[in-house]
């Protein structure tokens, strides 16, 4: 019965965009609906809402087209996870699901169209409430509109609620952690026995000064290999060793060769030639014989070093689920606040645009945001140094005060430079 359906391409005078028409061939009543594409008078538009309109007969006459106020939340999470997730990156993947979890645990939908501006907001403050950080909530969040917008794009849903996005709290920190100084870093070393064991802390050593030294991600740090195209790679072949990062392992989605500084160059060339396959870091697991760690089981336990190191970067809140009691507790130094570590250090070598491309940030906002400017008493310091280095006098005589007659009696005034500049 469906193939007999077809699909037209109307204008209506007082609508907006372009209307899609057809005939029921169950009951023979005309139906319409908004083909999504503005009538703007131009060829293109009109040739895209005849794409739109060939697409829905298709699903039309497949059987495969129901009422957008009638998709159930299951039928939409299926689609989802079969036609959008497999294209996206394993640690999106993992993320999206967790916030499609959210939305079942919380809400409980039966019906994609429940997902009102109300439910979205209560389902905000009710993460809030379990003590995720805002910017856990904002990450969810974007997620969740960008699967409701495809929702809506494939006619499952007649309009996206408006989602009100959460704002830094005032007074809150643009980081989970903080860079650790170089005394906090040589404690988390001679922490690493104690949480490792012995036998196994020479690897985390290692582990950890690579860390240091490199700016890599955690997922990243344990897919860097010496000898292998499909992960992230250590290549030596050209003037300058570069990092070789495919698609599905990168934070942008995109195949890249990167630079990689000269501190970690020659930390990695100190690896004898025969031993350069393989991993590049490898940490031993405290149990002998154990199986290569996981990344997030890696990163557990550089927090737990951080920790016995006395490492505090940071405090945050955690709500008990069962009598929702809300307490402060410590974060310790985790394998990101190493990468923060290191790009506050190139902060102040390299210009912004060569400090995105080092930490291989997306966007020249991001390196603005957490890494230049950040510290005001390094820039306090840069500033006077500059200072002493172009004079040879620690003091700045006020030459508008000098050649002003009303100030000829007043003595010429002077700053003293802080100790940095003896």
């Amino acid at each position: 019965m469906h193939e007999r359906v077809k699909v037209g391409v109307v204008e209506f005078g007082d609508r907006k965009c372009f209307q899609l028409q057809w005939k029921d061939p169950i009951t023979g009543r005309k139906k319409t609906k908004s083909s999504g594409i503005e009538r703007t008078g131009r060829k293109k538009e009109r040739t895209e809402a005849e794409r739109v309109a060939a697409k829905f007969e298709a699903e039309l006459r497949e059987g495969r087209y129901h009422s957008p106020l009638k998709t159930t939340w299951a039928e939409f999470r299926e689609r989802y996870e079969v036609e959008v997730l497999p294209g996206l990156a394993v640690r999106t993947d993992a993320k999206v699901a967790s916030v499609l979890g959210w939305v079942e645990r919380v809400l409980k939908p039966n019906r994609l169209a429940d997902l009102t501006e109300a439910r979205l907001s209560h389902l905000q403050a009710e993460m809030r409430r379990a003590g995720l950080a805002e910017a856990t909530i904002k990450s969810n969040l974007a997620h969740l509109s960008a699967a409701l917008n495809w929702a809506h794009r494939q006619g499952m849903l007649p309009k996206v609620p408006r989602i009100e996005k959460p704002k830094r709290a005032k007074g809150s920190k643009v980081m989970k952690g903080r860079p650790i100084t170089g005394e906090e870093f040589d404690r988390m070393l001679d922490a690493v026995p104690k949480v490792v064991g012995g036998e196994a802390a020479p690897s985390w050593c290692h582990y950890l000064r690579g860390l240091w030294l490199s700016g890599l991600r955690l997922a990243e740090s344990m897919e860097l290999f010496w000898d292998r195209d499909d992960r992230l790679c250590i290549d030596l072949t050209g003037e300058y060793p570069m990092l070789r990062i495919p698609a599905e392992l990168e934070k942008g989605h995109r195949d890249r060769l990167l630079p990689m500084a000269p501190e970690f160059v020659e930390f990695l060339l100190a690896t004898q030639e025969a031993k350069r396959i393989g991993p590049a870091f490898n940490p031993t697991p405290r149990r002998a014989g154990g199986k290569r760690l996981m990344p997030h089981r890696v990163g557990e336990l550089v927090a737990e070093i951080g920790q016995v190191a006395g490492v505090k970067v940071a405090t945050k809140t955690k709500v008990d689920p069962k009598t929702s009691e809300r307490k402060e507790v410590g974060k310790y130094a985790s394998a990101h606040d190493l990468r923060r570590s290191f790009g506050e250090r190139w902060a102040a070598r390299i210009m912004p645009p060569d400090l995105m491309v080092l930490m291989r940030h997306e966007s020249i906002e991001t390196t603005l945001r957490y890494y230049v400017g950040r510290n005001a008493a390094n820039t306090a310091k840069t500033l006077w140094r500059a200072v002493k280095n172009g004079r040879s006098g620690n003091s700045f005589g006020n030459r508008a005060a000098e050649s002003s007659s009303a100030n000829e009696e007043a003595p010429p005034q002077t700053f003293d430079a802080p100790e940095l500049m003896k």
